[in-house]
């Protein structure tokens, strides 16, 4: 199974979201929280092109956020990247 890392906020709901899906998959993820961390941010920001949480990477693959996550469950391609 790839390794998930989620970076999060403790009041963002699509966080809650996001790992909902995951802990439902019993998908193991390392979630790197970045309230009051500017610098994890600052590197969350760098790597994904985006200031928002959650952001979600499966293996090296840059999955997005939690709607992105959603669309790839809807659409049959999350098991079989959390499998690789």
């Amino acid at each position: 199974m790839s390794d998930v890392v989620i970076y999060t906020s403790a009041w963002c709901p699509y966080c809650h979201r996001a790992k909902h899906l995951l802990d439902r998959k019993n998908v193991a993820y390392r979630e790197i929280s970045v309230d009051g961390q500017p610098a994890l941010r600052s590197e969350m920001a760098r790597k994904a092109g985006r200031t928002s949480v959650p952001q979600i990477w499966v293996g090296s693959t840059h999955v997005g956020g939690c709607d992105d996550l959603y669309a790839l469950d809807r659409s049959g391609r999350l098991d079989p990247l959390l499998s690789a």
